[in-house]
């Protein structure tokens, strides 16, 4: 490919922070959401597909030479692929910036570990469902990857101890954004117990 870094429109001199911030707001840009039902979508699609590989080739670079003068490889530590840095991020609790990086991933160029990391974000946002679709999708496509199973596994045992669903836990992001109960559910909840009662001979609510 070209030269990577004017793909992303910096110099080669650029810091860390100063090419990830060249990555997201070409990442927004480009990104195929934006070109749905648009004659440039293929374009757009071709567009990012540049982009992430020159972050990828970048970062990996820089990576690459950091653990060579720091005394080689460690296939141990492989595990971060070309994802290290959103790891990074949500280690750091910045999910909003790890998700944004996320979404820049073309759906067809998304695998097993973009689904573990997604769910991870899910999961700290405290979004269960989400992440529970998440780590299960990770767990397919790699079934042999012990951290996907562990999360997936630990999720499971979390909804296994309130009784089968996460009961008090925010259930999505998407929806009316209250992630919890409200008043409307309080009287539907109120008025079924109620329907439930006169069916059986009482009466929960006397006025209705």
């Amino acid at each position: 490919m070209s030269d990577p870094y004017s793909v992303l429109g910096i110099s080669k001199n650029a810091t860390d922070d100063e090419v990830k911030t060249a990555y997201r707001n070409l990442a927004r840009k480009y990104h195929p959401d934006a070109y749905s039902d648009n004659p440039l979508a293929d374009l757009a699609q071709e567009k990012m597909q540049e982009i992430n590989a020159a972050y990828d080739q970048i970062m990996n670079e820089r990576r690459n030479g950091a653990k060579t003068s720091s005394g080689g490889w460690n296939p141990s530590q492989n595990a971060s692929s070309q994802y290290a840095d959103i790891r990074q991020l949500i280690s750091a609790a910045r999910y909003d910036d790890a998700q944004e990086l996320l979404d820049g991933v073309p759906i067809a160029s998304r695998d097993a570990e973009w689904y573990f990391l997604n769910g991870s974000v899910q999961y700290k946002r405290g979004w269960f469902d989400n992440a529970f679709t998440s780590f299960s999708t990770a767990c397919r496509m790699d079934p042999q990857n012990e951290e996907y199973r562990a999360a997936l596994n630990h999720l499971q045992r979390q909804r296994s101890g309130f009784g089968g669903s996460y009961g008090g836990y925010r259930q999505s992001n998407y929806g009316n954004g209250s992630g919890g109960c409200n008043a409307c559910d309080v009287c539907t909840t109120l008025w079924c117990a109620d329907s439930c009662c006169e069916c059986m001979g009482g009466d929960l609510i006397s006025c209705c």
